[in-house]
């Protein structure tokens, strides 16, 4: 099979310094690209002068990681697309387990590997870590991470199961399965759309895996930091409005009517901490998830599937109200 690893840049001259050499030594079978979002820095040139066997694709504008893949990605003509982020350092042979799970798996088209911390190498990072799955209220969860509590990674994780979404951090995913759920949706502009992807995907027909025998190490959020309230804004608005394209059925206007619910429990407790912007970023969340909401509910008429996507528990009563704090206790 033909690999494509695609790695998204804006302005990320430092990071592809640090990152960029590991994909090409350990991404021998692959054809590796940068792809960049209209960056006003050095990056370009960067690449060009030291990694000559690199392709640059170069992006008219900033669209965020859902258009900048999308128009990236548009003219590759390779049977498997990574969509790498670049603050990821992989490891030697990284490639090879996913794409033989792959030629194994004829209904596979999605995937990701291990993801390991960068700056903590002995714990899982937080976006995507050993598998991501939905809860029954549309929270997203994973196998060593649930909500910010982060496990050690002591092997408990090195198999091969089924999940619900691949990170959009190492995103392994069929080119033809990509397209026919018509790639990322750009309204989402970053965070939740490789979810709503591997959601399209898997009412299709396809099915997503953890690969525990591969693994990268992520940095996180070294485009947009956990701290920042923008990030806070794509989170909550983005899942929302997942939610609505996606859910089929009235039970749909309960778990909104329950999410809105615990967003501005969210909130209020942004506050009591002092973090007033990430307050209003929740406000502005839903200010613009109901500008969207008429969009979304079109688009929900050609997308929303009756597929089982959530499992029966909910996070936030297991991690908040048991106490359960570790995948393995109960989710």
């Amino acid at each position: 099979m033909n690999v494509a690893v695609v790695i998204l840049n804006w302005n990320g001259k430092t990071l592809l310094e640090e990152f960029l050499p590991s994909v090409v030594l350990y991404s021998e079978n692959a054809t590796v690209y940068v792809a960049d979002n209209a960056s006003t820095d050095a990056s370009v040139a960067f690449v060009t002068e030291n990694f000559p066997s690199v392709k640059i694709i170069q992006n008219k504008t900033n669209g965020g990681y859902a258009k900048g893949y999308n128009d990236a990605l548009a003219n590759l003509s390779e049977e498997i697309y990574v969509l790498l982020n670049s603050d990821v350092e992989v490891t030697e042979n990284w490639l090879d387990p996913v794409i033989a799970e792959f030629k194994k798996d004829k209904s596979l088209v999605a995937a990701q590997p291990k993801i390991l911390d960068y700056n903590n190498k002995t714990y899982f990072e937080y976006a995507g870590a050993a598998g991501g799955f939905i809860d029954a209220l549309g929270y997203p969860y994973c196998r060593g991470r649930i909500f910010n509590t982060i496990e050690p990674d002591n092997n408990q994780y090195d198999d091969i199961i089924y999940i619900f979404w691949a990170t959009g951090a190492c995103l392994f995913v069929k080119k033809d399965a990509f397209w026919n759920a018509g790639g990322l949706d750009e309204d989402f502009f970053t965070h939740q759309e490789e979810i709503d992807l591997c959601w399209r995907m898997l009412a299709r027909g396809g099915n997503i895996k953890y690969i525990g025998t591969s693994k990268v190490f992520h940095v996180g959020g070294a485009t947009l930091a956990s701290g920042n309230p923008k990030k806070t804004f794509y989170n909550f608005r983005n899942t929302l409005l997942m939610l609505v394209k996606n859910v089929k059925g009235p039970k749909l206007w309960a778990i909104i009517f329950m999410r809105l619910l615990l967003d501005g429990l969210a909130g209020v407790q942004f506050l009591f901490q002092g973090k007033i912007a990430h307050s209003f970023a929740i406000l502005n969340a839903h200010l613009s998830f109901y500008g969207l909401f008429f969009k979304f509910l079109k688009k929900r008429k050609i997308h929303a599937t009756n597929y089982c996507y959530c499992s029966k528990i909910s996070v936030v009563w297991n991690y908040f109200v048991l106490k359960k704090q570790n995948f393995k206790e109960g989710y």
